[in-house]
């Protein structure tokens, strides 16, 4: 094998290793995760939802409406579980509704 072909590697690759060396993937992964809750969940929870910030691991998602918040806290595992899904991977460790 050629000392060229021996270097090459794929886009994917490439960029994989660069979102890795810049530790872009928190950032990237929390504009992919505000994408995903609006097609997993819908125009009307979408629009009661005024923040989605990830920190450490753990998604924060504020929801104006009370009785919402709530009945949203109840499945906590099962929207970590989907959105994780989406992503492609065990991102996500904890969703915390507030």
């Amino acid at each position: 094998m050629s000392e060229k072909q021996h270097n090459e590697m794929t886009l994917k690759e490439a960029l994989k290793a660069m979102i890795e060396q810049y530790r872009l993937k928190g950032r990237l992964n929390q504009n992919r995760i505000k994408s995903l809750w609006v097609q997993r969940m819908g125009p009307s929870i979408a629009g009661y939802t005024k923040e989605i910030r990830l920190y450490n691991k753990k998604l924060y998602i504020t929801i104006e409406s009370a009785s919402l918040r709530q009945e949203l806290s109840y499945g906590r595992d099962k929207i970590r579980k989907m959105l994780n899904e989406g992503l492609g991977e065990e991102y996500i460790e904890e969703v915390v509704i507030r």
